[in-house]
């Protein structure tokens, strides 16, 4: 029985990679020229919760550190996609918002993903879709 548990579990997580692989590299293909994926994740997550956020908060939620963070956001205020600026509570920390052209960038790469993303919700139905998303967004809070 703990075997079948144990295949079970790296059934489901060789899935999860291979499913990760596939996306990123169909993600890479469609995004605008020179976005990579983490400038899409930034973006979109400044897009869809309105307002500001600490770097460290934003490494935090999308799970990569916080060096990883800077450099992202480096390449981010290089473009005029974000705005930077001290934290007036606490010296020591900044605070990104999302720009006017990191609007536009992040509509651009919604537009250039959609179709991308959309056919394969048709090719496996809204229903399947549906009934897959609490459960791995259930996996992502266990790991998380």
């Amino acid at each position: 029985m703990a075997e079948d548990k144990n295949t079970l579990a790296i059934l489901l997580f060789s899935e999860l990679l291979a499913v990760d692989q596939s996306v990123r590299s169909r993600l890479t293909k469609a995004l605008p020229k020179r976005m990579e994926i983490s400038h899409f994740s930034v973006l979109n997550l400044l897009a869809w919760h309105k307002g500001e956020r600490a770097p460290a908060k934003l490494a935090e939620t999308l799970n990569v550190t916080r060096g990883a963070m800077t450099n992202t956001l480096s390449k981010l205020e290089w473009a005029g996609y974000v705005h930077i600026r001290p934290d007036w509570d606490d010296a020591r920390s900044k605070i990104v918002a999302i720009s006017p052209s990191g609007r536009q960038a992040h509509e651009a790469a919604i537009q250039a993903i959609t179709p991308m993303i959309t056919q394969v919700v048709d090719q496996i139905g809204e229903d399947q879709a549906r009934a897959v998303l609490p459960v791995l967004r259930e996996i992502r809070v266990k790991l998380g």
